[in-house]
């Protein structure tokens, strides 16, 4: 497969291309700064450098021709402010699911984050509350999409110990820490699962291998 990842300098990104380079797969990671294409390369990754914020779709389309799937990991990161929740994760979700759409990639994989269908409680940090706000909207706007096989996984608290390899993926599976080592191997196999097209899914750290609670999700 040739699969092309939106914020490919993220932490989950970075794990998710080495291990997309290590089954076989030819991986392409779209990047802001110069700068970070050696990283992409140690992963095994092409880098491309394309800012998501200023970007035409035939601009990003460019770039997804040919590719099989497309992988929406990009976010504005911790100390942006309330107004880069809305150009990076709501604004270049729904940018580059357009160019996926241009280009004729129908296998579109979102990183979303647990809590993003419902209204922030109050007292959340504004900053947070946003993300959390711009995260349900692309969502949105992505689960509307005729033209994708989409699916959303929203993962608990992220931590960098690790991975188990153990994990509970389902529709609810309630709150919890999950290893970005784990995202990322569950969005390798999300990616090779076409039956999980039109589910969102939870993921937390749990007791089922990941391609076993893949398979189960797929049915």
């Amino acid at each position: 497969m040739r699969i092309v990842i939106a914020g490919g300098h993220g932490q989950i990104a970075l794990r998710l291309e080495r291990l997309l380079h290590g089954r076989g797969d030819e991986v392409a990671g779209i990047v802001r700064r110069p700068e970070q294409a050696g990283d992409l390369l140690a992963a095994g990754a092409e880098p491309v450098v394309c800012d998501l914020e200023s970007a035409s779709v035939g601009d990003v389309a460019r770039h997804l021709e040919g590719a099989d799937a497309a992988v929406f990991a990009a976010g504005a990161g911790p100390g942006s402010g309330i107004e880069r929740k809305e150009t990076v994760d709501r604004a270049a979700a729904a940018l580059f699911a357009d160019a996926a759409e241009a280009a004729g990639v129908r296998r579109f994989v979102v990183v979303s984050a647990m809590g993003a269908d419902t209204e922030p409680p109050e007292g959340t940090d504004p900053v947070f509350a946003a993300y959390l706000r711009a995260k349900g909207a692309a969502d949105a706007d992505v689960r509307a999409r005729a033209g994708l096989d989409w699916t959303i996984l929203r993962p608990g608290r992220l931590t960098d110990e690790p991975g188990t390899g153990l994990v509970s993926l389902a529709g609810s599976t309630g709150r919890g820490e999950v290893t970005r080592d784990d995202v990322a191997a569950v969005l390798a196999a999300l990616l090779e699962a076409p039956g999980t097209a039109g589910r969102t899914l939870e993921l937390i750290g749990g007791g089922t291998p990941v391609g076993e609670a893949v398979a189960a999700a797929a049915g």
